[in-house]
């Protein structure tokens, strides 16, 4: 009776009783190491937004600026950005399971840390820790993933993916706000909570996940290519972050730190081609879907970063609302993303085709954000959650397939370096996004509290008072007025320029290839079959074919292997 209940089922539509049994029998062995995947993951995604809501109360308590309120963001993701591409070539090379606990432990101490900060700079010195484990952590589940699910099959584990990422996104800021609205916990709870999931997390961890292959011998991490793209990055960042503050745009700091960020990037690329194993291989950036996924991937993460960060900011002190409230109005973007991503990864696993639902998401997103670019501070609060749900259902499509679309591309030697180059450039683009976006929405305060100072007789002597710092308590009545009417104004040129951001990224996906999801980790020798059109000179799989047959698989060294069970399973 079970058997024949299992070939009824619509995930085994067309299997044999004996192909039905193995294929749930794997599906169930996957769900299991994924539920301790899932869990790191969560915990990584909660803590990069838990802080959202939390922001602007914990600023104003331990005393920073606006400038330091960005960079509390901006040194958790740095330090993610920095660290991606090497823990992808550490997993390539070592033990990957080791690799995930020692990152999860790396965290939990930052966690830790950065809850017993006594200052501004003392918080954002210690959120540097908490990202080289959260990016190492995020990086490192993936990989793994990618590393035990075969692509085709991989869209209908995404759909987990992109539902626990949107969990964990939704219930960070709610949770941010709900505990720095409770007296008897306060902000600091907001990065001790982590600490429960992450023990948790490493025990299930502990217990089931089992990796094939422990590396390869006489491995050599690439530590040169690996500190040169990390200089290049940081180098550009604080540029972005202290230009127009400390020095102008235009000066001898400019651009000492901008050569210094070519210099380093153009030693990396002579680095990389000379090494052994290089942190990034240079073929994977010469392909054309690579390529463009980069791209892409940097327009994502400026766009899913930057605008997050500073919903808070306008909700609370644009609109006047409580750090519960505002985490429960950002609600609309991570609904969308929750189901798109469900859908999403679905539908690509019965078709086989990635491309229609990164197109289809990039649009999205860009209508999305592009329509929040009119929003300001007496915009009706439903039209804004239309307008962010259009852009979380757009985020959710397009966000994960990005990398599984890099995935099936390259043999399963180099998954993680290609998975860890994507996931850099999104991180990146979000570092970036953050600084280019937080000097934007600066410069519009400041314009627009200019105006209402001068229109209301004010003193603009005060404007530095007014603006640069986020307790705006200690301000007379009628200047806090007009610093809250700025913000709420102001918001609609942060997501102006995040649309314009966006349009690259959807261009970038519009020429990207629709190559077919391969079911199995068997890298074909000629070129990977084009599907452009419905009536394309290729076929799709239907979504139940399996093969009772051994499945052509690719070992840890690049290698031809074998792993008995059913095809894409």
């Amino acid at each position: 009776m079970k058997k024949k209940d299992l070939t009824s089922r619509r995930a085994y539509a067309g299997m044999t009783t004996e192909q039905a049994v193995l294929a749930h029998e794997e599906h169930r062995r996957v769900l299991k190491i994924l539920t301790g995947l899932l869990m790191a993951m969560f915990v990584a995604n909660l803590a990069g937004t838990v802080v959202g809501n939390a922001l602007p109360v914990i600023v104003a308590e331990i005393g920073g600026t606006q400038q330091q309120y960005t960079w509390i963001v901006t040194s958790t993701i740095l330090a993610s950005t920095a660290v991606t591409p090497i823990a992808g070539k550490l997993a390539d090379l070592f033990d990957k399971k080791k690799l995930l606990l020692g990152s999860i432990a790396l965290f939990a101490l930052g966690s830790l840390l950065a809850g017993l900060s006594t200052s501004a700079g003392m918080l954002i010195a210690v959120r540097v820790l908490q990202g080289i484990g959260m990016g190492a952590n995020m990086v490192l589940t993936q990989i793994i993933i990618a590393t035990i699910i075969p692509p085709r099959q991989r869209g209908r584990y995404n759909g987990y993916i992109g539902a626990v990422i949107a969990v964990a996104t939704v219930s960070g800021p709610l949770l941010g706000g709900l505990i720095v609205d409770v007296p008897w916990l306060g902000w600091r709870w907001c990065f001790w909570v982590a600490i429960p999931f992450v023990a948790a997390a490493f025990a299930v961890l502990v217990k089931n996940l089992k990796v094939p292959g422990e590396g390869r011998p006489g491995a050599k991490v690439d530590w040169a290519g690996a500190a040169l793209i990390s200089l290049a990055a940081t180098l550009l960042l604080v540029w972005v972050s202290f230009a127009n503050h400390e020095f102008d745009w235009v000066s001898w700091q400019t651009f000492a730190m901008v050569g210094a960020a070519l210099v380093a990037a153009i030693a990396f690329v002579l680095v990389e081609r000379r090494v052994s194993e290089p942190v990034v291989p240079l073929h994977i950036l010469t392909e054309r879907t690579t390529a463009l996924a980069i791209v892409a991937s940097l327009a994502v993460g400026t766009v899913m970063f930057g605008t997050n960060i500073f919903l808070g900011q306008y909700f609370q002190i644009g609109r006047g609302y409580s750090p519960t409230i505002a985490g429960w109005l950002g609600l609309p973007i991570m609904l969308g993303l929750l189901v798109s991503s469900t859908v999403a990864g679905n539908l690509v696993t019965r078709s086989g085709r990635w491309k229609p639902y990164v197109v289809g998401g990039l649009a999205l997103l860009t209508v999305g954000i592009g329509l929040m670019a009119t929003v300001g501070a007496t915009t009706p609060l439903w039209l804004i959650s239309l307008y962010l749900l259009l852009a979380g259902l757009g985020l959710g499509a397009s966000m994960q397939n990005l990398v599984l679309a890099v995935q099936n591309t390259v043999q399963l030697a180099n998954v993680g370096a290609a998975t860890s180059t994507v996931t850099f450039f999104r991180s990146l683009g979000g570092a970036v996004g953050i600084q280019v976006l937080g000097a934007v929405y600066a410069a519009r305060v400041t314009s627009l509290t200019v105006a209402g100072y001068t229109e209301q007789g004010l003193d603009v002597a005060g404007l530095d008072a007014s603006t640069s710092s986020l307790d705006l308590g200690a301000l007379p009545a009628e200047m806090a007025r007009v610093v809250h009417q700025a913000y709420g104004d102001g918001i609609g040129t942060v997501f102006g320029v995040a649309a314009l951001i966006s349009v690259l990224g959807l261009l970038a996906v519009l020429f990207m290839r629709g190559t077919e999801l391969r079911n199995s980790w068997e890298v074909p020798t000629e070129v990977r079959e084009v599907l452009e059109t419905d009536d394309g000179p290729g076929t799709t799989a239907a979504p139940g074919d399996v093969t009772p047959t051994t499945t052509a698989m690719v070992d840890q060294t690049g290698e031809p292997g074998t792993r008995d069970g059913v095809s894409g399973r």
